[in-house]
């Protein structure tokens, strides 16, 4: 069976605990509690396999807490990754400055490709979910932007999220099929 590890990291109080239990169905949180180092989900989505036989893959979620005091700990949360999903609060202007650094130490220094990181804008219940272009610095710009608003539009997440799991599970394979045909010649 397939195996993936994917990051949601971010800054605090973006709705990344929020975000991760709705798209992994785990239980529903009604008040806010900062997430202290880091939880682990595992989950499957059954419409995603790792190959045309329909292989279910299994993913752990890392929800990472977003306090600065945590960083000492994130080179142990990285590692063995293979996407990052960086989830943040577009109606917080500190926020969007803020995204450069988890960029940087969670994608650019675990040298993974733009393609296997994720950035959700998430508007929380009653903030407008104004879907209006974010001016994000070169190399965000590049990246792959979804909003979330689980109030209005739950299923839009959902299915761009599904699409994401593909793409790393794609990723996953590659390089798994990679190493495989080093391993021959």
């Amino acid at each position: 069976m397939l195996k993936a590890k994917i990051l949601f990291v971010g800054p605090c109080e973006s709705g990344k605990t929020v975000l991760a239990n709705f798209l992994t169905e785990s239980s529903d949180i009604t008040e806010y509690n900062p997430t202290q180092g880091v939880r682990i989900l595992e989950f499957e989505n059954p419409h995603v396999t790792s190959d045309d036989k329909g292989t279910a893959c299994e993913f752990e979620l890392w929800d990472c807490g977003g306090d600065p005091k945590f960083e000492s700990c994130w080179p142990a949360l990285t590692k063995d990754s293979h996407g990052v999903v960086i989830v943040f609060n577009a109606d917080t202007p500190s926020h969007l400055k803020e995204i450069d650094m988890w960029y940087s130490c969670f994608v650019q220094q675990q040298l993974l490709q733009d393609t296997q990181c994720l950035l959700i804008a998430h508007h929380k219940p009653g903030s407008g979910s104004d879907k209006g272009n974010l001016s994000l610095s070169p190399p965000l710009n590049k990246l792959k932007l979804v909003h979330s608003n689980l109030e209005d539009d739950p299923e839009e997440i959902r299915v761009e999220f599904i699409k994401y799991l593909k793409s790393i599970v794609n990723s996953v394979s590659e390089s798994r099929d990679r190493e495989e045909m080093s391993i021959i010649t």
